[in-house]
């Protein structure tokens, strides 16, 4: 997925963000490292009170007492841990050397870096720390001053995460809140990596439940979801969170990124939140080029397909299609989007990969749902072939990244439905100062919406394919569902009477004047 690169004004902040987040992320490798080594080795795990505080942590003091059975011990912990990392690399042994500035921190942290990225894991993670650039000039332009400015840094960083739990789902969820906070910190540019929680609960609730009937509640068994603009890959690991809170369990988690810092923060985001490295795979490609060869595959047996497709692309995003695009197996059968926007070209990829009993949702501008063109003919198409399930409009002002209101287009291979749902929801929610919010309950009435196909009053409505034929396939909410108050019915007969009635108490009370006038000895009223 192409996504713009962040502008000069923001170096800083990206320069903190990736050095926050990447020792959080070697913080909660160690933690969790170290606690499944103290449950391996039981007694024989050394004391960490009795060590002193000289730089040692209790693994480098049982590696050095037990060299003969070091290979061994790694060899188990990357079967009940899934990785390794050796003794001089883990977060306490790094803080020690900051905190007594040691000239060795710069060399041993990028020797920590590549191990990690190399021989950790089963899987590589070739790139994993690329962001952060131990040489660069911002450090100091000598080792001695980068080294210095990095024992600072490091230092700093470590106090202020001892305040976080060493618990592994807390520190996954204090990475996932950093996330939010520096996307919301960031302007416009935070939609390149982070989908709001409250829009990522609505994509993640519809794509777990039973595709083809709704309201018999989540699948069982997800196998496999591929979401192809994935950022810092929250939007994947809200629907895996999702699926197990269920009761449930998924599969592969696939997922596709085209900027290498966000890239790198979704490989980090999903093994801070417990996901194995060989339940995952994240690769760093553009989605509109396809220039993921596995994705490539002409055989239409071997083709990869997913149970559900979630995605959050750049919006309107101006793309070159080749030429050859209009063969392209993903876009041949509906058409290729405009030069202008990339919408249903994303839109259609998703489609491609999607399993004929899948589901897919994805955010997209309201543009789409009326705009003519190629882009009328690709939503006609859909239509026709039964691909559009559900459209729902949300309300403005809830992304970092714009203010423009968003819709959710549901789509399915095979849908059972012969009309399609929409839900108005750009009325409720809650108005904030910098984004506007979406309660609990405005989650849930969107979801339930969807889930038993309600219809509700100035909310949704079924859509016969017929009415939007007769529209000229134009999706536009409003045509279906305004939110807009009924006017009252004005029952002419009984106005009438009210009118009558009144010029008769008029005439009454005037008699009643001009007598007592004429009391008076004055003239009456004409």
């Amino acid at each position: 997925m192409e996504r713009r690169r962040p502008t000069a004004r923001h170096d800083d902040a990206d320069d903190f963000r990736d050095y926050m987040l990447s020792f959080l992320f070697l913080r909660y490798l160690s933690d969790n490292y170290e606690a499944a080594a103290r449950k391996e080795l039981e007694s024989d795990y050394p004391d960490p009170n009795a060590i002193g505080n000289a730089g040692k942590t209790p693994l480098s003091v049982w590696y050095a007492a037990n060299k003969a059975d070091v290979t061994a011990f790694e060899q188990q912990m990357r079967r009940k841990a899934h990785y390794v990392i050796q003794p001089r690399y883990l977060w306490g042994h790094i803080v020690h050397l900051a905190k007594t500035q040691d000239d060795t921190l710069l060399d041993t942290l990028q020797g920590g870096f590549k191990y990690i990225e190399e021989e950790s894991f089963q899987s590589h993670f070739q790139g994993l720390f690329s962001e952060i650039n131990l040489g660069s000039d911002k450090l100091g332009r000598k080792y001695h001053d980068r080294n210095a400015k990095l024992c600072a840094v490091i230092s700093e960083i470590a106090r202020g995460m001892a305040l976080f739990s060493t618990d592994s789902d807390t520190l996954g969820d204090a990475y996932e809140y950093l996330i939010g906070q520096f996307a919301a910190g960031s302007g416009k540019k935070a939609g390149e990596f982070y989908t709001p929680q409250q829009i990522s609960n609505i994509l993640s609730a519809i794509v777990t439940l039973d595709s083809q009937e709704p309201k018999t509640g989540p699948r069982r068994k997800l196998d496999s979801v591929f979401d192809f603009a994935c950022g810092s890959g929250s939007l994947l690991l809200n629907v895996r969170h999702r699926m197990t809170e269920a009761g449930g369990s998924i599969g592969r988690i696939v997922g596709q990124e085209s900027n290498i810092t966000t890239y790198n923060l979704a490989r980090m985001n999903m093994l801070l939140h417990g996901v194995k490295d060989t339940e995952f795979e994240i690769w760093h490609g553009d989605t509109l080029k396809n220039d993921w060869d596995w994705l490539r595959e002409s055989n239409p047996a071997k083709k990869p397909k997913f149970d559900a497709v979630v995605a959050n692309p750049p919006f309107s995003y101006r793309w070159e299609p080749k030429d050859e695009a209009s063969q392209d197996a993903r876009f041949k059968n509906h058409g290729v989007a405009p030069k202008s926007a990339a919408d249903f070209a994303f839109l259609l990829h998703g489609l491609h990969y999607l399993k004929d009993d899948g589901v897919m949702a994805i955010i997209l501008p309201h543009g789409v749902l009326f705009r003519g063109g190629k882009e009328a003919e690709i939503r006609t198409k859909l239509l026709t072939d039964g691909h559009i399930d559900t459209v729902i409009g949300l309300p403005p002002n809830l992304f970092y990244s714009t203010g423009i209101p968003v819709c959710i287009l549901v789509l399915k291979k095979c849908k059972k439905p012969d009309d399609v749902l929409f839900i108005n929801a750009a009325e409720h929610f809650t108005k904030g100062k910098r984004q506007n919010q979406l309660s609990e309950e405005d989650i849930e009435r969107i979801v339930s919406t969807y889930r038993d196909r309600t219809e509700r009053d100035r909310y949704s409505r079924r859509v016969s394919m017929k009415e939007i034929v007769d529209n000229d396939y134009n999706l536009n909410i409003s045509r279906y569902v305004s939110t807009a108050e009924a006017e009252r019915e004005v029952d002419l007969k009984a106005v009438h009477a009210d009118l009558v009635q009144i010029e008769r108490d008029i005439a009454k009370a005037k008699q009643r004047h001009n007598a007592f006038l004429a009391e008076l000895g004055l003239a009456p009223l004409p």
